[in-house]
């Protein structure tokens, strides 16, 4: 598999510096390991919609696909050592490394963070690759189609689950605040609507971590010159599912 697959299935691909030449040429295993794991992305609606702390259910079983197949957590010291005497250390933790005999692939997932977090990222990669500890950086985010139509998703699913009012949204372990209750005052079909644009603009709005955020931050050169895979999940990932 390669990334002309993810592309051709909807995902947003872009390569920064070379990275597709590096990965195609030093790193056809894993490369074919993530676009694989890539392409076997599903996720129910209701995941969406869906309240309680932590990571997503999407997000944590691509988690557990990708460490699977050997990218896994690690925590990367870089120490600096002058006459022996070791100066300064800096730890760095990636959520996803893949190591081969070439080199390793840093990965990090950003699917519904403060968008600040792609500045982190991308200054990480830019310092371990200026190490040599990383030969390319990778992200994966929320693509674009998948952000554009996140409110006609939502929408959609609380619909077919039959909300028509805040006590109905019990279903998917919400409860709204006050102050989102007093934001949407429509009621039945109209609820769901209304309800479905405020809620997506609390939890999926303009500052969290999706495509057109990560483009901005490479369009200003955030990472250079290490070479960098971005990769944006579409909406075709997303299918309609019924709450357990």
């Amino acid at each position: 598999m390669s990334l002309a697959d993810l592309e051709e299935a909807g995902f947003d691909v872009r390569t920064v510096n070379h990275a597709r030449a590096v990965l195609q040429e030093d790193f056809p295993g894993p490369l074919d390991e993530l676009c694989r794991t890539l392409l076997a992305v599903r996720i129910a609606d209701f995941e969406l919609v869906r309240g309680g702390g932590g990571e997503a259910g999407s997000t944590q079983r691509l988690r557990r696909a990708l460490t699977d197949r050997g990218w896994v957590k690690r925590n990367i010291v870089i120490r600096k050592t002058v006459d022996e005497i070791e100066r300064a250390a800096m730890s760095h933790e990636i959520d996803h490394v893949r190591r081969t005999g070439n080199g390793a692939i840093a990965l990090e997932i950003e699917w519904n963070n403060k968008d600040p977090f792609f500045d982190r990222d991308l200054e990480n990669f830019q310092r371990l690759h200026g190490e040599g500890a990383i030969s390319v950086g990778a992200i994966v985010t929320r693509g674009a189609s998948l952000q554009a139509n996140v409110v006609r998703i939502v929408a959609a699913c609380a619909a077919d689950h039959g909300v028509q009012g805040f006590d109905d949204l019990a279903r998917f372990g919400l409860d709204p605040t006050a102050r989102q209750r007093r934001m949407v005052r429509a009621t039945g079909v109209d609820f769901v609507d209304e309800w479905a644009r405020r809620f997506v603009q609390d939890k999926f709005g303009s500052a969290t971590t999706h495509w057109n955020k990560l483009r901005e931050r490479i369009e200003r050169g955030v990472g250079n010159p290490c070479p960098l895979l971005l990769i944006g999940i579409p909406e075709g990932a997303v299918y309609r599912g019924r709450v357990p």
